[in-house]
């Protein structure tokens, strides 16, 4: 634990609608893998915002985040992390909304990274997990939008994605 602070929004994009991704990140330093998926959203014109919250350090902040996301206009959550990766386990669990977890590598990681590709695949049952690859943030955001497309095309059909 390296006892940083952790801030509550650390951005919106609000020119181009309200938020309907979150993404979620345990730390700070998950910052610059986390801005991929960002921004291609923002690329899309989807609404998002971003927060640092941590599962472990912050166990209550991250459940009411979770629990409220869908009353609160948000349609899909993106959680990044690394070594033991349970942020996105624990969102998930927190909510009946898509989550797409990225696995994170840093230096601690072991096996370059596995740990948290192990930790972000191997939900329980009923607890379900969308996952990336290592790192691959970007990609979150491609799915993020996708599902977004296709859960309110026209009568209700999906559309196509560009």
């Amino acid at each position: 634990m390296t006892g940083e602070p952790q801030l509550a929004v650390v951005a919106e994009q609000p020119t181009v609608g309200p938020p309907l991704v979150g993404i979620l990140m345990g730390s700070q330093s998950d910052m610059d893998t986390m801005q991929s998926a960002a921004k291609e959203l923002a690329e899309r014109s989807i609404g998002h915002e971003i927060h640092v919250l941590s599962a472990h350090r912050q166990p209550d902040e991250v459940a009411e985040y979770a629990r409220t996301a869908r009353a609160r206009g948000l349609r899909v959550l993106i959680a990044g992390a690394g070594l033991s990766a349970a942020l996105p386990g624990v969102v998930a669990a927190h909510t009946d909304l898509p989550v797409i977890g990225v696995p994170l590598s840093s230096r601690l990681s072991a096996a370059g990274g596995l740990d948290a590709i192990l930790s972000v695949i191997q939900m329980p049952p009923g607890v379900p997990v969308a996952a990336v690859g290592l790192d691959n943030a970007r990609n979150a955001g491609i799915l993020a939008a996708r599902i977004i497309d296709t859960s309110g095309g026209p009568g209700g059909r999906p559309t196509a994605v560009a």
